[in-house]
């Protein structure tokens, strides 16, 4: 197999699955966007189409590791009890009023942890991706770049992402809310922000940034509130 990003073949192949299935993501996307007149018709479509990239992507994943559980919003499967793919869509709502920007994330867990992690943006193609113990990467237009996080400390340099329901202090200066928390804990991961705090979450939509967070130098912690940080900030 040809391999497409630095890294391990089951990465790649892992990758490969999640590009078979952007591509009709991509379709349902444009028609998504012609269902505006009707935000019920395009919840329910939305609905049918994470469905599919469910069962697209998780048959793919079998051929890489047949014995393996999953994990997903809907589907919970129980595997050998020693590897299992987790996967979510995130973004669903920003899918829904045709905003692009949402992500499908993917991660392989081995005794329960996880060693390979892919969050991918469909509509701008663009892929980060981790394996533990080798640093996280962004993926590019055939291009593979080290992604670390920022190193700024100064509370008027913060740019934080928020995904919650009840605003926190500071939230008005810096403050983000993107409503795509698996793209948010990938910006933390490659400096775009500097800091995320979101409510409690899926595991679904987390188990990949998680990786990917702390490959790049980061810290994460999933308590009452579930915060993630470059390491040089408290919040």
């Amino acid at each position: 197999m040809e391999l497409l990003i630095k890294g391990s073949t089951e990465l790649n192949k892992m990758f490969a699955a999640l590009e078979r299935t952007a591509s009709g993501l991509r379709r349902d996307f444009g028609e998504v966007e012609n269902l505006q007149q009707s935000l019920r018709g395009a919840r329910d479509f939305v609905a049918k189409a994470s469905a599919r990239i469910e069962e697209s992507v998780l048959s793919d994943l079998l051929l890489v590791r047949p014995n393996a559980g999953l994990l997903t919003p809907n589907v919970t499967r129980t595997g050998d009890g020693r590897d299992e793919f987790v996967l979510a869509l995130s973004g669903a709502s920003n899918f829904v009023r045709a905003n692009p920007h949402f992500a499908i994330t993917l991660a392989l867990r081995t005794n329960d942890e996880t060693k390979i992690a892919l969050v991918y943006s469909p509509i701008e193609e663009k892929l980060y991706y981790a394996e533990r113990g080798s640093g996280a990467y962004e993926f590019s237009a055939f291009h593979s770049a080290r992604i670390r996080v920022s190193n700024l400390k100064n509370p008027d340099d913060l740019m934080i992402g928020y995904n919650v329901t009840t605003p926190r202090p500071g939230m008005g200066r810096g403050g983000r809310v993107t409503g795509c928390p698996a793209l948010d804990l990938a910006w933390v991961a490659s400096g775009k922000f500097d800091g995320f705090v979101s409510d409690p979450l899926d595991f679904a939509e987390i188990a990949a940034g998680e990786l990917i967070v702390t490959e790049s130098g980061g810290t994460i912690d999933m308590g009452a509130d579930l915060i993630a940080t470059n390491g040089h900030i408290e919040l």
